[in-house]
């Protein structure tokens, strides 16, 4: 591992921790040749599926990608990042699970949505907006009547 301070080779791990799920490592390194100290993360490398996107495009499935629409969603929301890290988790642990070679992105698209709309309306109406592709207000004041509807009937059961 190279140091990111000196560049160094030399190194000796002072701390190793396996994550909650068990599917990272994280190291503790010290450099022989500054004596700085700095983090690595070890991951199993998965094999994950392609995606296939609307137009017919394939992609490698990204988790990066993911977790930037999400965020964006949530910008100045009250959810935390290791609530979108965990989602983040879950998702690319199940579309491993399932073996595919490929999914669709409308399949993840859609559970990412069901996951914005139990977190926070706002977010789920932001990421809804560019998911679905709202071509005028209207489209997008069905969605919010949609949203309310299911409010109220919540506060009145």
């Amino acid at each position: 591992m190279i140091c990111p301070y000196c560049t160094k080779i030399d190194n000796k791990v002072i701390d190793s921790r396996l994550s909650k799920d068990a599917r990272t490592i994280r190291r503790r390194r010290e450099c022989i040749g500054c004596g700085r100290r700095f983090t690595t993360y070890e991951k199993l490398e998965d094999i994950l599926p392609m995606v296939v996107k609307k137009d017919g495009r394939r992609e490698p499935f990204s988790r990066e990608k993911i977790i930037g629409g999400i965020r964006n969603a949530c910008q100045k929301l009250p959810v935390s990042e290791a609530k979108i890290q965990e989602f983040a988790d879950s998702l690319e642990s199940y579309f491993q699970d399932l073996g595919k070679k490929e999914i669709g992105s409308p399949e993840i698209g859609e559970r990412v949505i069901s996951k914005l709309k139990e977190w926070d309306e706002v977010a789920y109406v932001r990421f809804a907006s560019v998911y679905r592709q709202f071509k005028d207000i209207n489209e997008f004041m069905s969605e919010l009547e949609e949203i309310l509807k299911a409010r109220q009937e919540k506060e009145d059961s």
